[in-house]
C-alpha cells in the first residue's frame, strides 16, 4: 500500500471521526453546524499541509535518485573512455 493512499486514510478517518463526535454532542444545529464547519477546515488544512509534506519528500527522493543516476552516468563514461584508451594502447 502506497504511503499516500495510508495519509489520506488517516485523514479522512480524523474527519470522519471529528464529525461524528461533533454531532453526538449535546448541542443545538446552530452550534453544532459552526463546529462541523471549523472542525472540516481544521481537517482539509491538516490534510494540505500532510500532502505538502509528501510531495516535498517524494520530490526530495528523486531528486536525489536523479543525481545518483547523473553521478553513475559519468562513472560510466569514465570507465568507457579508460577502457578505450587501454584497448588503443594496446594495439
Amino acid at each position: 500500500m502506497s504511503s499516500s493512499k495510508v495519509v489520506l486514510g488517516i485523514a479522512v478517518g480524523a474527519a470522519v471521526g471529528a464529525i461524528l463526535g461533533v454531532l453526538f454532542a449535546p448541542d443545538n444545529g446552530k452550534s453544532t453546524r459552526k463546529k462541523i464547519a471549523s472542525t472540516s477546515g481544521d481537517a482539509v488544512d491538516k490534510l494540505k499541509k500532510k500532502f505538502s509534506d509528501f510531495v516535498d519528500s517524494v520530490t526530495a527522493h528523486v531528486d536525489g535518485a536523479k543525481d545518483d543516476a547523473e553521478e553513475l552516468v559519468q562513472s560510466g563514461k569514465a570507465k568507457t573512455n579508460q577502457l578505450v584508451g587501454e584497448v588503443r594502447n594496446s594495439f
